[in-house]
């Protein structure tokens, strides 16, 4: 059997997964021949990698030379795993070099490149699979099926928080991911998670969202406010506190950013209170659906606990599903070994809350019951693994549709696109009016739906006698 030839574009440290499936588990179908990455010592960090592993070295491109890479090394397929705001072009310039894509959410950051993203697809043919790998969490899966076996009914609303901790939401604004203009914000970077949950959970597209939200914590304003004065530039320094990122603590962070910096200049480890952040770190949204159903979503990003809790109503009931990741983060733990715990377990914390899960459905003038979540090996209680079996050998038949493509990555980003737009005029956003035109054809689908059931309605109450 002939190897899948793969190039990675972008070696930070999401890339690892998918070296690591290439090298592992899926060695026997897929190869990786190239990576395309402008600094040196992160694209080595990956081709050492692979040597390791006791195969060729892949070839190493810069991103100028995408096309040629793809035509030189014949690449089948790309995994993309860049920043945000690249993601488009790389998308673009992808597909019309004859490549498909694999590509990291969220698709893209706004409405015209989006736009872009759609037009390649359908000037070239070609497939673009994006990995929201949050759908093949056990205990997100389980919510899938209740709400699928109509267990609670018709969906007629979502009230859905989210909170990230002192470490894991604050490593958003240490990162490239604090400047809008490259993540889309919390909304689109984080959020498309989220978004893609609810648009998956009850198997609809947004259709109109109103945002509130602020920076309100983290930021050199905010810390200015509470008198935090005198604050070092970065973290990587003898004596750092609870808000700092010290990059020698942790050798895979140092291999690929503070080893590397002196080829792009790129700080991993800014201060959370320092200049420049121009993303919020308190959100709220309402989001209406082309289904009926309404939405409520909020997120923090400074709480002192990490998870989320989610409840759907239904005409028939209600279904809650409360999760801990972190149940606490400690003054006196240091560098937490686990920066994400919705990744990866981080141990328990010795918390009054404790890390766990609980769904809990309950119909209408019934007791409640929980429903058992079976969790796996792995990050994302071994989701990612299913994720990676989905990418790597191709979806199965999958009764709870889990595997993503471009349109579900579009209707994720919409919510958080349209939610910015909104942040930025105070008034609500169709989603129809971004200028993609998948979009707007799902509101036309809708809308032609509904004038086709009331004409429908119409016609039987005229032939009953009955109609007014």
């Amino acid at each position: 059997m002939s190897h899948r030839r793969y190039a990675l574009v972008g070696a930070g440290h999401r890339a690892q997964m998918y070296v690591d499936a290439i090298i592992g588990r899926y060695a026997d179908d897929a190869a990786l021949v190239a990576i395309c990455e402008p600094n040196p010592v992160r694209a080595q960090y990956y081709v050492d990698r692979v040597v390791a592993a006791g195969f060729p070295a892949p070839a190493v491109y810069g991103p100028d030379d995408l096309e040629s890479m793809i035509r030189e090394e014949q690449v089948d397929r790309v995994v993309i795993c860049a920043r945000d705001d690249l993601h488009a072009p790389l998308i673009v310039r992808s597909l019309d070099a004859g490549a498909d894509v694999v590509v990291e959410k969220p698709l893209t950051i706004d409405g015209p490149s989006a736009a872009a993203i759609e037009d390649a697809i359908d000037r070239t043919g070609r497939e673009v699979v994006i990995t929201f790998n949050y759908r093949y969490s056990p205990r997100n899966s389980a919510l899938r099926q209740v709400i699928q076996d109509g267990v609670i009914g018709e969906v007629t609303s979502v009230d859905f928080s989210w909170v990230l901790d002192t470490k894991h939401g604050a490593d958003y604004f240490r990162r490239w991911h604090r400047e809008k203009e490259h993540s889309g914000g919390l909304l689109v970077h984080k959020a498309s998670h989220h978004f893609d949950l609810v648009n998956w959970w009850i198997r609809s597209a947004p259709r109109r969202v109103y945002a509130s939200g602020a920076l309100r914590f983290y930021g050199a304003d905010n810390a200015a406010a509470r008198g935090i004065e005198n604050r070092p530039a970065r973290g990587t320094h003898d004596d750092a506190d609870a808000f700092e990122l010290d990059l020698r603590a942790d050798e895979r962070l140092k291999a690929l950013y503070l080893d590397a910096e002196q080829h792009d200049g790129y700080v991993r480890d800014r201060d959370v209170f320092g200049e420049g952040i121009t993303i919020e770190d308190n959100l709220a949204l309402v989001v209406d659906y082309l289904s009926g159903a309404t939405l409520s979503y909020s997120l923090n990003a400074h709480s002192p606990w990490e998870g989320y809790r989610v409840a759907v109503n239904g005409t028939l009931g209600r279904a809650e599903l409360e999760v801990v990741e972190r149940g606490a983060v400690l003054a006196d733990e240091g560098l937490h070994p686990v920066l994400d715990p919705s990744a990866v377990d981080a141990g328990s914390s010795g918390s009054l809350r404790p890390e766990g899960e609980r769904l809990i459905v309950q119909r209408h003038w019934e007791a409640a019951y929980e429903v058992p979540i079976v969790n796996g090996e792995g990050g994302h209680g071994g989701g990612d693994a299913l994720l990676l079996a989905d990418v790597f050998e191709g979806p199965g038949d999958d009764p709870l549709a889990r595997p993503a493509d471009w349109r579900d990555g579009v209707r994720s980003i919409a919510v958080g696109i349209a939610g910015n737009l909104s942040l930025e005029t105070g008034l609500p956003v169709q989603v129809a009016d971004l200028g993609i035109r998948f979009l707007t054809a799902d509101a036309a689908a809708v809308s032609a739906a509904a004038n086709a059931a009331a004409a429908t309605a119409d016609a039987r109450a005229d032939a009953a006698g009955v109609r007014a």
